[in-house]
């Protein structure tokens, strides 16, 4: 029982934590996007240096979207070996990611001039960007509570794991066979209990006797 229930936390965060790498996933290819944008756009002015940092706008969407990946792939593998190690520092991921949106969710509501609290984004994707969550803010708050759920979700399917601990028998994979090899095992060892006795050394005793008194009357 314990470890079907172990079996379906482990598919269960597994499922949870691939809704985190969709998002990031999501957030890494509208930065790609941005940025192919944002070279035909500078591409045709000559003063343009290739060397001209990214926007923040866009290394803010590319960095976060990496980093969920990475907490995905960190949540796939905590879930798969139910390593302590794995699962703290998985939590520990969500728990950052909890502190950087409650820290930009605080600011915004909080904070009256918090455009000014970020640089200013020479593309004007960060303007459009706030234009469209101000415009759908009803299907954008729905979407940004249920990311939160499913961070939240995930880090209590990981508690839950860390408790349960890893399997009994999970390093070898004959050990399901145990229990029921056990008996067989057992009464396979109760005849050598009774050849230790002294039936054991008669036959053996009577056969050395014979042999002696062949070879005395030849």
């Amino acid at each position: 029982m314990g470890r079907m229930v172990r079996s379906c936390l482990q598919s269960l965060l597994k499922i949870v934590n691939s809704f985190i790498g969709m998002v990031g996933l999501a957030m890494v290819l509208y930065a790609v996007w941005l940025m192919r944008i944002w070279e035909k756009q500078t591409s045709d002015f000559p003063s343009w240096d290739s060397d001209y940092p990214l926007p923040w706008f866009m290394s803010a969407f590319l960095g976060i979207g990496f980093s969920l990946c990475v907490i995905m792939l960190t949540g796939h593998i905590a879930a798969a070996t139910i390593n302590s190690c794995c699962l703290y520092l998985y939590m520990f991921f969500i728990f950052l990611l909890f502190l950087l949106e409650a820290g930009v969710v605080a600011d915004v509501f909080l904070n009256r001039d918090w455009e000014k609290d970020f640089p200013e984004d020479p593309t004007g994707n960060f303007n459009q960007f706030k234009d469209f969550i101000e415009s759908n803010f009803e299907i954008c708050k729905w979407i940004g509570l249920s990311i939160v759920s499913i961070q939240g979700f995930s880090m209590l399917l990981a508690m839950i794991l860390k408790a349960l601990g890893p399997h009994e028998y999970y390093d070898s994979d004959d050990d399901d066979y145990d229990p029921a090899r056990a008996p067989l095992l057992k009464h396979a060892d109760h005849p050598h209990a009774y050849v230790v006795g002294d039936p054991v050394y008669g036959p053996k005793s009577d056969a050395w006797t014979i042999r002696v008194n062949d070879k005395a009357n030849r």
